[in-house]
């Protein structure tokens, strides 16, 4: 199998171009997952290239750490949004992502940041930005911004989930991050779900529980 060149600037080079100064790169991570929030990360994309950087899904959880620690030192500005599974069930997907994509904004307005323009993984501006977007189809494997987004909202939410795992230790959050593992599916049918679960997915069909187990359930 031949080896996928690297992402690179070309997209930000391009709004670099129109005397665009702040180019941000945006990625989720968790859409699919059946427990834990969903996370988006902004990253500003720095002025050279970057070794190391891929989609999330290409590298290994430990050159994704080590790359999420050569991106902080890389971009100068990173914020992270989350959207709960409580307000997954609520809003839905695409409103849940878009308000974790504004906290991840607002995270870097807290930094003085406003980027001019923003590079978004995938077809749809679920932000609503309008001009102030470029929808990249597979873009986490063609921007480096992206993919860097991609880098740090993965790192992030795995931490999350590690740590979720400690309360719910049952059901493998610190291996399966949430997603429908086989570990994960049997909990589910031991012990029903957590609070950290979306119960309104279609998971809970044929589950014979309603109410969510509480912090620190046991095996």
């Amino acid at each position: 199998m031949p080896t996928l060149a690297p992402p690179t600037l070309e997209f930000e080079a391009q709004r670099w171009q129109r005397g665009e100064t702040i180019i941000v790169g945006m990625d989720e991570v968790g859409r699919g997952a059946w427990a834990g929030p969903c996370t988006i990360a902004a990253v500003v994309a720095g002025a050279e290239p970057l070794d190391g950087v891929r989609d999330s899904k290409a590298l290994s959880p430990t050159r994704r750490v080590k790359a999420a620690d050569a991106i902080r030192a890389w971009s100068p500005g990173i914020g992270v949004g989350h959207a709960s599974a409580q307000e997954c069930d609520a809003l839905g997907m695409t409103r849940a992502l878009r308000l974790a994509g504004q906290r991840a904004l607002a995270a870097l307005e807290l930094q003085d940041i406003v980027p001019d323009h923003v590079l978004l993984d995938g077809s749809h501006d679920f932000l609503g930005l309008g001009d102030r977007c470029t929808t990249v189809v597979k873009g986490d494997a063609k921007s480096l911004a992206i993919a860097a987004a991609s880098v740090i909202a993965k790192t992030t939410r795995d931490a999350l989930m590690v740590e979720m795992a400690e309360h719910f230790p049952a059901y493998g959050f610190e291996r399966n991050a949430g997603y429908g593992a086989p570990v994960h599916r049997q909990a589910l049918v031991a012990y029903g779900p957590t609070t950290i679960h979306r119960v309104s997915w279609s998971f809970m069909d044929d589950l014979p529980w309603s109410a969510p187990a509480p912090v620190g359930q046991l095996f």
